[in-house]
């Protein structure tokens, strides 16, 4: 399935070529789409909370993270397919040709930048959360804490993609920022999810 258009498929047709031949979309895609859903549902309670001052505002923010999200699942696609391209050359060749072997990392690290930011919009996403389950419509404290597990789901999934495209290079600051990110988006998750 061409990353061109995926995104414009059904949501059923897009599930079942969700890494069906090992290309576009796969994790960082549905990373992102999860990243997008929490938003949209933080966004779903600011504009349901109509006495709350501040709705407007935080549904515009929630809606930017959603819409940057969908650019990314898209932008992660090709990367990825890059990426995937580029290991299995090396792969297939039998000796370390260092230009090669320098391109290789330089598809990774961007390999790499994509996931970064989606846990990041994770992290966003789920401090929004927090606002919309604190000054929202009790009514809808549930969709918030939803919005928040969804958003830190997706900031996990998208950390550990950074982890692995890195490498094994524990020091990197960006798989610093990747981690901090999942662990912002789960604290409020934990705190969302416990409330009643």
């Amino acid at each position: 399935m061409g990353t061109d258009e995926y995104l414009d498929l059904r949501l059923g047709d897009f599930l079942d070529g969700l890494s069906a031949d090992g290309l576009a979309p796969g994790g960082g895609s549905a990373a992102a789409l999860t990243v997008a859903f929490a938003a949209r549902l933080v966004s779903m309670v600011a504009r349901c909370s109509v006495t709350w001052s501040e709705a407007a505002g935080i549904a515009a923010q929630a809606n930017a993270i959603g819409e940057r999200a969908v650019e990314l699942a898209h932008t992660d696609g090709h990367v990825w397919e890059s990426a995937l391209a580029a290991l299995r050359d090396a792969e297939a060749g039998d000796d370390i040709d260092p230009k090669r072997s320098f391109a290789l990392e330089r598809k990774l690290e961007a390999a790499a930048a994509i996931p970064l930011e989606i846990a990041s919009l994770g992290a966003d996403a789920a401090s929004l959360a927090a606002v919309a389950g604190e000054h929202g419509e009790a009514t809808y404290r549930a969709d918030a804490a939803a919005a928040a597990a969804l958003a830190a789901g997706g900031a996990a999934a998208a950390a550990h993609l950074v982890r692995v495209n890195l490498g094994v290079r524990s020091t990197d600051p960006r798989l610093a920022r990747a981690l901090a990110s999942e662990q912002a988006a789960q604290d409020v998750a934990a705190r969302l999810l416990e409330r009643r």
